[in-house]
């Protein structure tokens, strides 16, 4: 029968002892013996051990003179053992009352040299789920492991560090244990202690073999030395000190006689490992205002660079943590100075370019990009966080882009934002360096608009290379010609990935296109052949609105007078027709400080005798429009004197959205103690009249009982529009109305539609389960409904387990039994439908968020979404991968007008009680959908028109509307003039304007309702042209 020896170290345990000590004599094997090292514990822990002695010889008790840590008592400790097998036990541990009898089982089956058992993680001090994580990780699955593969699975990331290195987590032969401690540091080990000693002995072993089903030891984590409770900075330092000595003794021993040659790669493994604890112990442990300094003394002892990769590694998590939390950034946040010190113990290391450490901080780099780029603005009276700040100070090329908006950028080093604006004090972007940090003339914006970024760069940046550009305007690095429009610019739509790499401009091919060249600009265009053809540039300047063209004389005049040598060269270009333009340059370092001497004086004199008190903002900005003079003056001047002057020419890009735009997450609306029903609707700047009529009309006639969260999803609506419909529902307290910019959502796929009727805001209802996540049902309606019912008892339904609730598309039946049998084989190879006569219309949608992110995610829908093969596009979409999971309303909740007489041409063609269904549903509809070609707001007659036109008087976009429906380019607009112009003929031949029966009365009251003021104003013309009052 094999015999265990169980060592139990203890020191200042005595409140655990007890336990510890009873767990081993509970133990159902018999063949053990327990060496209790007594540490020179100052407490009761000889006592309780000499009496556990005294009951059961098994006990023995080695009581040491002085304390010398938990490694050499160890040592001592296996010195006394004499069993076949030994294993430690820390005395806040305790055995599992069957473990040494379960382990003996698998060690007489296999008799190897070291046993990895598993453990129950018994929650003491720390989070349950810290405890369970612990717990998983501890008990991992693990392979039997030779000893060339064991050290190299525990100790290098290479090895995935597989599995723990916990001392008192094996069991071992006590021959091997006795020549490892043996072999080890006589010097006093703590903390760390267990990643040196499990080093030595997985050297020395032939190999471990894991049975972690075995759970042999409870641990009680957060007892001893760890756990998450707060530790002050000299206790941290203390740890530091441990640590480093354990490192310490495992380089020492790698390079013993008795080591493996190949184990000090192990060993730097381990080295990185705790410093991962270390510093995750700093993290959570050590307070805020203590951090900084502990961690400089960490570099100090255990390297600069270790401790730099811990610092990214870090704020790459807590950057990650909150992007994907959601949560607003603010530039203040602490982890801010992690990243920072890293950088700076990086630098001192003269290890920048280590690749671990650049990986953790480009990372975590970017991460907090991202956090700037979203929430964009700095708190008040903040300072911009720029995290790419040093990246870009290393740059030999520094290209400005010169903003005062919240505006996209490229991923890029070269191209470095710069913020302006003369408002002080401004409002600062997170992610832009400040026109007016050091020597500026920040104040002179409004004059001097971008000028004032190259005022900033030339007193205060060091480069090789200096340009600058806008953020609508940059240049073209790519090879390829671009076509551009009449003045010279190649138009694009907004700046994306996509765009960054058509125009190369990634800093490796900026790089390279600005190799070698003095001075870079836009295409120097010849504007007699822009559409104006104008003769030179005082003739465009003449022209150009806001400008006087005795500006431009007085400038030159000025210069001259200074730099009489420049006066050849104004000559010339004030005869030419040939121009660059936009104030894009890039130049080296000595042309660009010798410009910006020549320019800036010129300028500050002409300003000191300028008249502005009557100018207006845009004239106010003159000096900007002299300076593209001067700069093309200056030009000229220097390839006159300098004919080697290598001066290269790139196209510019106009780009015509470069604005940024977030989703923000979307939160409950407050509910002002009412049940809340979220309404969503999609809709463009055009569409704006039409969806304000449904919102009225589904308020109207919806429970007062109930508040209604409006959302509106766009992307183009404007900040007027958007106020004009905050402010007419307004009058509803029952309901707000928020907009939703769902661009940056959409832009990257190319959605069309297969119907000129239908628009690309169809496809916004896959956006709904991810903008509106915090509700789990949302109403989703269009933006082409008349809705008489009320909606909150359509949001009442219960959904149970199914993705929505939608009415049967009887357009869609009737086809299904047409003649030709093309929608049907439709039904089958495309959508995949089973029965396809449950095909719904999904204009009135109730929806689960939840459901649907479970069906696809955004981006899937939206692929799917791009697909041309589609007849009816999001609506065959959802029906082809809803069915089953549908619930239907009832067909009053989306009655479609008779469009084009399709109710005898289609829908009769429908099952008879779908048919006779939708006609029941005809005469009372809850809500009418002008689906189709047919609307009330376009010329001609519409059915139900009337029932639009009842809501629409009442919004703000009345007359719009009306504007809509004569000025549309369609055959019947001829017909509603005659028919308007009917109306007046009828007005002015009658005493009363109309009969009943007259044939135009119909168009009449619906463009004229009884008793508006619309009417009677027509009326007072009518009458002005009888000649009577």
């Amino acid at each position: 029968m094999l015999s265990f020896s169980v060592v139990v170290t203890a020191y200042k345990n005595d409140e655990y002892l007890p336990g510890c000590l009873g767990s081993v004599s509970a133990q159902t094997y018999p063949h053990w013996e327990c060496v209790v090292v007594n540490d020179a514990s100052p407490d009761n822990t000889r006592q309780i051990s000499e009496a556990f002695a005294e009951k059961d010889e098994r006990f023995k008790v080695v009581n040491l003179g002085a304390n010398r840590g938990l490694h050499l008592a160890r040592a001592a400790g296996v010195d006394a053992c004499s069993g076949d097998y030994l294993l430690f036990l820390d005395a806040d541990d305790e055995l599992a009352p069957t473990a040494l009898e379960e382990l003996s089982v698998v060690l007489e089956r296999r008799p190897v040299d070291m046993l990895h058992f598993g453990i129950e993680v018994v929650s003491a001090g720390v989070s349950e789920e810290g405890a369970a994580s612990f717990g998983s990780y501890i008990n991992g699955k693990v392979d039997y492991l030779p000893r060339e593969d064991l050290c190299r699975a525990i100790f290098s990331a290479d090895g995935g560090y597989l599995q723990d290195w916990r001392t008192t987590q094996r069991v071992y032969r006590t021959p091997l244990a006795r020549r490892a401690f043996s072999l080890m540091t006589a010097n006093r080990l703590e903390r760390a202690e267990d990643c040196y000693e499990t080093l030595v002995l997985c050297d020395l072993s032939e190999g471990e073999l894991t049975d972690n089903s075995i759970k042999a030891l409870r641990y009680f984590y957060g007892r001893g030395v760890t756990g998450e409770s707060a530790i002050d900075g000299g206790t941290f330092r203390r740890f530091v000190d441990q640590f480093w000595d354990c490192m310490s003794a495992m380089e020492e021993y790698a390079s013993s006689a008795s080591a493996d040659p190949a184990l000090s790669s192990c060993v730097d493994g381990a080295k990185r490992k705790l410093c991962d604890l270390l510093m995750n112990d700093w993290d959570v442990r050590v307070p805020g205002e203590e951090k900084l300094p502990a961690a400089e003394y960490a570099a100090k002892t255990v390297g600069a660079l270790p401790v730099a990769e811990q610092l990214m590694r870090l704020a790459r998590d807590k950057a990650f943590s909150q992007w994907s939390g959601g949560e607003s950034f603010t530039g203040a946040e602490e982890y801010l100075s992690w990243y920072r010190l890293g950088e700076e113990l990086a630098r001192r290391a003269g290890d920048e370019g280590a690749d671990e450490y650049a990986t953790l901080r480009l990372a975590a780099r970017d991460h907090i990009a991202d956090l700037e780029r979203r929430s964009a603005w700095a708190g008040e009276n903040a300072a911009p966080s720029i995290i790419k700040r040093s990246s870009y100070e290393k740059q030999p090329i520094r290209i400005f882009v010169t903003t005062h908006k919240d505006v996209d950028t490229f991923h890029s080093d070269i191209l470095q934002p710069v913020q302006v604006g003369a408002k002080s004090p401004r409002r600062r972007l997170l992610w832009a360096f400040q026109d007016d940090e050091g020597e500026n003339i920040a104040s002179l914006n409004a004059m001097y608009c971008e000028l004032t970024t190259q005022y900033w760069a030339w007193k205060n940046v060091e480069a090789e290379y200096y340009g600058f550009c806008h953020y609508r305007r940059y240049f073209d690095f790519s090879d390829e010609w671009h076509e551009e429009n009449p003045y010279g610019e190649v138009m694009d739509n907004e700046i994306c990935w996509g765009t960054q790499a058509l125009y190369r401009l990634d800093d490796a091919s900026i790089a390279e296109a600005v190799k070698g060249c003095d001075v870079i600009t836009t295409g120097v265009n010849d504007f007699s052949k822009f559409p104006e053809a104008y003769e030179n540039p005082l003739d465009l300047y003449r022209r150009s609105p806001y400008l006087h063209v005795e500006d431009l004389e007085r400038v030159v005049e000025i210069m001259r007078e200074m730099h009489p040598e420049y006066g050849e060269d104004a000559d010339a270009y004030l005869r030419s027709s040939r121009s660059c333009f936009c104030n894009m340059f890039i130049m080296r370092r000595k042309m660009f400080l010798d410009y910006c001497s020549w320019l800036f004086p010129i300028l500050e004199r002409f300003v000191d005798e300028w008249d502005t008190t009557h100018l207006s903002h845009e004239s106010l900005r003159t000096p900007g429009h002299l300076s593209e003079r001067l700069l093309n003056i200056y030009l000229l001047h220097e390839k006159r004197v300098n004919p080697g002057l290598v001066w290269k020419q790139l196209q510019c890009v106009h780009f015509e959205r470069p604005e940024h735009y977030v989703i923000e997450k979307i939160e409950p609306v407050k509910n002002h103690g009412m049940p809340v029903v979220p309404v969503v609707f999609a809709s463009d700047d055009g569409y704006v009249p039409m969806v304000t009529t449904t919102i009225l009309s589904m308020l109207k006639n919806a429970s007062k009982r109930c508040f209604y969260d409006i959302v509106v999803l766009e992307k183009d609506i404007s900040e007027t529009h958007q106020r004009e419909m905050r402010s007419f529902f307004s009058a509803y307290p029952n309901a707000s109305v928020r907009f939703v910019n769902v661009w940056p959502l959409i832009r990257a796929y190319d959605l069309q539609t297969s119907n000129a009727h239908i628009s690309v805001e169809t496809y916004y209802r896959f956006l709904i389960q991810d903008v509106l996540s915090c509700y789990d049902k949302v109403l989703y309606l269009d933006s082409d409904l008349i809705i008489e019912g009320d909606v909150s008892e359509l949001f009442a339904m219960d959904l149970g387990d199914n993705i929505l609730a939608a009415a049967h598309d009887i357009d869609y039946a009737g086809n299904l039994d047409l003649n030709d049998g093309e929608r049907v084989r439709y039904s089958k190879d495309v959508l995949g439908l089973r029965d396809p006569l449950s095909y719904f219309q999904a204009g009135v949608l109730l929806m689960s968020t939840q459901k649907m992110r479970r069906l696809h995610m955004v981006e899937e829908w939206l692929e799917m979404a791009a697909e041309p093969k589609y007849i009816y596009d999001d609506q065959d979409i959802l029906n082809a991968e809803c069915e089953g999971g549908v619930v239907f309303l009832d067909t009053a909740w989306n009655v479609m007008i008779n469009c084009g007489d399709r109710f005898k041409r289609v829908f009769s063609f429908a099952p008879a009680a779908m048919y006779d269904d939708f006609m029941a549903a005809y005469l009372q509809p809850k809500v009418i959908h002008y689906a189709g070609y047919e609307k009330p707001w376009k010329p001609g007659s519409c059915d139900l028109a009337e029932r639009f036109w009842w809501y629409a008087r009442e919004t703000p976009y009345y007359e719009r509307l009306l504007l809509m429906a004569y000025s549309d380019s369609r055959q019947t607009t001829e017909e509603v003039e005659r028919a308007r112009r009917e109306v007046i003929e009828e007005l002015t031949r009658h005493e009363r304007a109309l009969a009943e029966d007259s044939p135009v009365r119909g168009v009449a009251d619906a463009i004229l309702p009884l008793g508006s003021r619309r009417r009677e104003a027509l009326k007072g013309v009518v009458r002005a042209l009888r000649g009577r009052r």
